[in-house]
C-alpha cells in the first residue's frame, strides 16, 4: 500500500503549516538542542544502508522531537530531515517518503494523542511528563507505527512478521528509553527546551 504514504504526509504538513507554529518561536528562534537533534536524526533513519544492513531497524526519534518542538513544527522539521536522509543513504523519492511517514510523523502523531489523554486523566506531575509521555508515549507510539507499518508493508526480505514485530518492539524501548533520559535531563535542568513542558501543568499544585 505504497500509495497511503503521499496523503498522509500532505495531510500532516498540511495541518502544521495552517496552525503557524512559528509564531511561538522567539527573536533568536529555535533552541540549539532542537536543530542538534534534526541533525542527528538522518544518521539514526539511514543507519541500516549505513551499515550494509537491511534488517537493521532505525530507532526513529520524531517523538522526543515533538516533545522538544511541539507537533507543528516537528512536521515541519522532519521533510528537512528525510530529505537529509535521503541525501546521505542514496535513497529513492518513495523510501524517503515512506521513512518520513513511518519513522516521523506516525509515532510523532500517535505520542501526541497519547501525551493529551495522559495530560486529561493522569495526575499532574513532573514525573507524569517524564515517565508517561517521555517513556511510555513514546515506547507505545514507536511499537504501534512500526506494526502498523509491518502489517501493510510486510517485512524486509524472508523474515517472518512475528520476528520483525519483536525487533520493532526492542527499538521502540531502546527509543523510549533515549527520549525518557533527555526529557528528565530537559526537566530538571532546561525546561525551556520542551515545548510541551510548563510546570503550571505538570508540577503540583498546593
Amino acid at each position: 500500500m505504497p500509495w497511503i504514504d503521499a496523503p498522509l504526509a500532505i495531510a500532516a504538513v498540511a495541518l502544521a503549516l495552517a496552525l503557524r507554529p512559528w509564531r511561538s518561536l522567539g527573536p533568536a528562534g529555535p533552541p540549539w538542542p532542537w536543530l542538534a537533534w534534526c541533525v542527528a536524526l538522518p544518521l539514526l533513519w539511514s543507519a541500516d544502508r549505513l551499515a550494509q544492513a537491511p534488517l537493521a531497524l532505525a530507532l526513529p526519534g520524531s517523538c522526543l522531537l515533538m516533545l522538544m518542538a511541539g507537533w507543528p513544527l516537528a512536521m515541519l522539521a522532519l521533510l528537512a530531515v528525510a530529505a537529509a536522509t535521503a541525501l546521505l543513504a542514496g535513497l529513492p523519492l518513495a523510501e524517503a517518503l515512506h521513512r518520513l511517514v513511518w519513522l516521523g510523523i506516525a509515532p510523532a502523531t500517535v505520542a501526541l494523542l497519547l501525551g493529551g489523554a495522559i495530560r486529561r486523566w493522569l495526575p499532574a506531575h513532573l514525573f507524569v511528563y517524564i515517565l508517561g509521555r517521555g517513556f511510555f508515549a513514546t515506547a507505545a507510539a514507536n511499537l504501534a507505527a512500526g506494526a502498523v507499518d509491518t502489517l501493510l508493508f510486510g517485512t524486509p526480505g524472508p523474515s517472518l512478521p512475528a520476528d520483525v514485530l519483536i525487533a520493532r518492539g526492542l527499538v521502540a524501548f531502546g527509543d523510549a528509553f533515549l527520549c525518557g533520559m533527555i526529557v528528565a535531563i530537559f526537566v530538571a535542568f532546561r525546561p525551556q527546551w520542551l515545548a510541551t513542558y510548563a510546570d503550571r501543568l505538570y508540577l503540583p499544585r498546593r
